[in-house]
C-alpha cells in the first residue's frame, strides 16, 4: 500500500498543506445548567464542520494530512497538550518530567477507551513501539518520536528514553494521538472507524461525503482538565466534505454548517455578512523542488533559476488574495518554539535575466520552440498545488508557470487535493515543483522533511541533502528549547540559499463560525466547541 504521509502541515479544519502540529487547550468556559445556559449555550445540538477534501484512511498514526489530523482530534487524545500560551498541560498524563534524554508520564486513573476498556501505561508503550517500528511506516517517526526512542511501563508510569536530547520533546508528544488496545491489535479496523479515548466516537463514515461523531459521557481527562459535561458541547459533530469553497461558504451563510475555513476571496463576503471568525497564522506559500534523479529540478542551477525567475512578492499577493505577508520562518504555527524572522534577506532575489543567464551557463540551451534542453533532456517542469488554495492558488500558479516559460521551461500546473498530493509526493514521486506548506510549531519538526532518507523510504519527500543545514541543525538539537533558535534559523537559511525550500507567503487563515464558538490551537479543539442558543 502506498505510504500516505503528509507534511506536518496545517491541521486547522483542514486547510492547505500537511498536517498541523499544534497543541490543544481548553476553550470557552461556559456556565449554567442543561438546555440553553445563562451564557447563551445550548445542549443537544449538532455541530457541522465543512472541510475541502476527504481524509482517506482514518488510522491516526498512518498519515499526517491536515484533514486527517483535524478529524483525529475528536476521537483520540495525546499524553499532554500545549496551551495557547505555549504551556504544557495535562491530558492523558496528569504529571510528567523531562530531564535530559528521559521523559516520564504518569497516566491518569479512570481513563477509558470508547469501547469501555481501560487505557493504561502499557497502552502508551505499545503506541510508541508501533510508531518507532520502521516497518509500520508511520509519518510520526522522527517528527514526534525520535528514531531509537524506547518506552517502558511500571504501574501507571511510562518512562521514555530518547537516543539524544530533544529540544522540544514535550511539544512533540503533544501531537502523538494514542490508539486503544483493540485498535493496536487490529490496525485495519482503524481505516473507517475509531478506537481512542477522545471526547467523541465515530458512529458513521461515508467517505467523500461525511463523518459523524457522537459525544462520550463521562469523559473527564481532556486538555487542561476539560470534560464533556460542559454546557453547550455539541451532542454530535458532523464533518462534511465540500470541495468548493464558495459552496462551503454559502452553506455557512444558510445555516447548513457551523464552521468553514476559508483561504480565498469568499472570506471577504463572510466577514461582510457579519460572521465572526477565529484566525490562525500559517505558512501558506512554500515551494519545494524534487531532487530525485530523472527530474530537471535535480540540477541545483535549475532550482535556483526557477526561484529567481518568479517575483515572490507577486506570488504572495496572488496566493493570499492580497491579504498575506512575507514568510518569516518554517515553524509559524502558534504557539511557536522560536520567534523572529529567518527569511527576510536570505531568499534568492527576483531577476529573470539572471535566471536565464544561469541556465545558459549550466548548459540548458534554448531550442527553436523556446524550450531549453540539456543532454537531450527538455527542461520540463510540473507544478503541483493544493486545490484547497482555491482561485487564489490557481492565479498564483498561472503567474509561476508564465515566468518559467519566459526563461525557457516547458511548465504546467496541476491542481490536486491533499490526499492526491500526499500520494504523489510520498509515493509515485511524479512531480517537479510542489506548493505544499509545512506548518509546524517547533523547528525540530521540520528536520525529517528536509534531511534523512528520501521518500518513499523516509519523510524527506523532496530528497534534500544540505550539509550546511545539517551542521547548524545539529548544534540546535544540542540546545534546550528556544536556546537553539539562532542555530535553527541559520539551518533554515542554508535551505533558502540553495533554493531547497522557498517560503514566500504567510497568512492568517480564518475559520468562520455561525451558531457556535470554539478555540483553535493548531487545530480546532473539540472540547472548546460551544453551540449557541
Amino acid at each position: 500500500m502506498t505510504r500516505m504521509r503528509a507534511l506536518a502541515a496545517l491541521a486547522l479544519t483542514g486547510t492547505v498543506g500537511l498536517a498541523g502540529c499544534g497543541g490543544q487547550s481548553p476553550g470557552p468556559t461556559p456556565g449554567g445548567a442543561a438546555g440553553t445556559t445563562g451564557s447563551g449555550y445550548a445542549d443537544g445540538k449538532t455541530f457541522t464542520l465543512n472541510i475541502a477534501a476527504d481524509p482517506g484512511a482514518l488510522d491516526p498514526q498512518g498519515a499526517a494530512t491536515s484533514f486527517l489530523f483535524a478529524l483525529t482530534q475528536y476521537a483520540y487524545d495525546n499524553l499532554v497538550a500545549v496551551g495557547a500560551d505555549g504551556s504544557i498541560q495535562p491530558q492523558l498524563a496528569g504529571a510528567w518530567t523531562a530531564e535530559g534524554t528521559t521523559l516520564t508520564f504518569d497516566i491518569k486513573s479512570g481513563v477509558t477507551c470508547a469501547d469501555g476498556a481501560p487505557f493504561t501505561a502499557q497502552t502508551v508503550v505499545d503506541n510508541i513501539a508501533y510508531v518507532t517500528d520502521p516497518e509500520n511506516k508511520s509519518p510520526f517517526l522522527g517528527v514526534f518520536i525520535p528514531v531509537g526512542a524506547t518506552a517502558t511501563a511500571a504501574g501507571a508510569k511510562v518512562t521514555v528514553k530518547l537516543p539524544a536530547p530533544a529540544p522540544f520533546a514535550l511539544n512533540a508528544f503533544a501531537n502523538l494521538p494514542m490508539v486503544c488496545d483493540a485498535g493496536m491489535k487490529n490496525r485495519a479496523s482503524l481505516k473507517a472507524a475509531t478506537n481512542g479515548t477522545g471526547p467523541y466516537t465515530l458512529v458513521e463514515a461515508v467517505p467523500s461525503d461525511h463523518y459523524t461523531y457522537q459525544l462520550r459521557e463521562g469523559y473527564t481527562w481532556g486538555p487542561g482538565g476539560a470534560t464533556t459535561a460542559e454546557p453547550g458541547m455539541p451532542a454530535k459533530v458532523v464533518v462534511k466534505i465540500v470541495a468548493n469553497e464558495t459552496t462551503a461558504a454559502n452553506q455557512l451563510l444558510a445555516g447548513a454548517a457551523n464552521a468553514v475555513q476559508i483561504t480565498g476571496a469568499d472570506a471577504g463576503r463572510l466577514a461582510g455578512a457579519g460572521l465572526k471568525s477565529v484566525g490562525t497564522q500559517a505558512l501558506i506559500g512554500q515551494q519545494w523542488y524534487n531532487h530525485a534523479d530523472g527530474h530537471a529540478t535535480a540540477d541545483p542551477a535549475v532550482r535556483l533559476a526557477l526561484t529567481r525567475a518568479v517575483d515572490l512578492k507577486q506570488l504572495q499577493a496572488a496566493i493570499t488574495s492580497g491579504q498575506g505577508a512575507d514568510a518569516t520562518q518554517l515553524a509559524v504555527l502558534a504557539p511557536t518554539g522560536c520567534t523572529g524572522d529567518a527569511v527576510s534577506g536570505h531568499l534568492p532575489t527576483f531577476d529573470a535575466a539572471a535566471a536565464g543567464a544561469a541556465l545558459d551557463a549550466a548548459g540548458w540551451v534554448k531550442g527553436a520552440d523556446g524550450v531549453r534542453a540539456k543532454g537531450g533532456e527538455r527542461l520540463s517542469v510540473s507544478l503541483l498545488y493544493d486545490s484547497a488554495l482555491g482561485s487564489a492558488g490557481s492565479g498564483a500558479a498561472e503567474l509561476a508557470v508564465a515566468a518559467w516559460k519566459a526563461v525557457g521551461a516547458d511548465a504546467k500546473a496541476v491542481q490536486q487535493n491533499q490526499t492526491q498530493l500526499s500520494g504523489v509526493i510520498f509515493g509515485t514521486g511524479a512531480w517537479d515543483v510542489a506548493w505544499v506548506p509545512l506548518n509546524v510549531s517547533t523547528p525540530d519538526q521540520v528536520m525529517p522533511f528536509v534531511s534523512g532518507p528520501a521518500a518513499p523510504k523516509g519523510t524527506n519527500f523532496a530528497g534534500i541533502d544540505n550539509a550546511d543545514y545539517l551542521a547548524a541543525a545539529k548544534r540546535a538539537m544540542a540546545a534546550t528549547g528556544a536556546e537553539g533558535c539562532a542555530d535553527w534559523f541559520a539551518a533554515e537559511q542554508a535551505l533558502y540559499k540553495a533554493a531547497d525550500v522557498v517560503p514566500f507567503a504567510n497568512n492568517v487563515i480564518p475559520t468562520f463560525l455561525k451558531g457556535a464558538e470554539l478555540s483553535i490551537v493548531g487545530s480546532i479543539v473539540p472540547t472548546s466547541i460551544r453551540m449557541l442558543g
